[in-house]
């Protein structure tokens, strides 16, 4: 447990830290790093995977207006094959703290393995759910992630990316197996390996 001293200057800055995107044969690993304003209370913060897709992207603007910095960042498909997808998460959220306008001096991390931090890092097993500063970044990171999968789904269309984005559904599974792999598809995965 990392103990952070109040000081004259005020609270801590306290960075919140979230990846989205670990599970998907395809696109990116997202992170985002935030840090709230302790003044403010943003309403229906929570673990993003329980807000509806609109609340997300509604409660995304008011984050982003409210808090006072944040920081989206990515590993992508290439570098999750090169070094796995659990180093890949810490390498995006290792980018998402090194992207804050400020630096915080305290990070808390969705998980129980930490990313390599300039500042102390604290690791939180459900802290989406239960600590609102992870869940603002968990937030941000699933509509980063959402949003570009939408934009893959125009650049390789056929797959459905919109739809699952990139989750390995039946639909997916079987575009996979119609189309073969797209240069988005991560090919240490299992489903996507196997067609290679």
């Amino acid at each position: 447990m990392t103990s952070v001293t109040l000081t004259a200057a005020g609270p801590p800055l306290i960075a919140g830290v979230d990846e989205a995107g670990r599970g998907p044969l395809a696109g990116p690993v997202f992170a985002a790093a935030v840090i709230l304003d302790p003044d403010l209370v943003i309403p229906g913060i929570g673990d993003s995977k329980k807000i509806s897709p609109l609340r997300r992207e509604a409660l995304e603007v008011v984050i982003k207006a409210q808090c006072l910095a944040w920081s989206v960042a990515y590993a992508t498909a290439a570098e999750i094959d090169a070094i796995n997808i659990l180093q890949a998460s810490l390498l995006a959220m290792r980018r998402a703290v090194e992207g804050l306008a400020c630096r915080p001096e305290l990070v808390l991390v969705d998980g129980n393995r930490p990313p390599v931090c300039a500042c102390p890092v604290q690791t939180i097993v459900g802290g989406d759910a239960s600590v609102p500063v992870i869940g603002a970044a968990s937030i941000l990171a699933k509509v980063a992630r959402d949003r570009l999968m939408c934009q893959l789904d125009q650049t390789y269309p056929g797959y459905g990316f919109a739809l699952h984005k990139g989750y390995p559904t039946q639909l997916h599974r079987a575009a996979l197996r119609q189309l073969g792999p797209c240069p988005e598809h991560r090919r240490t995965f299992g489903p996507v390996r196997e067609l290679l």
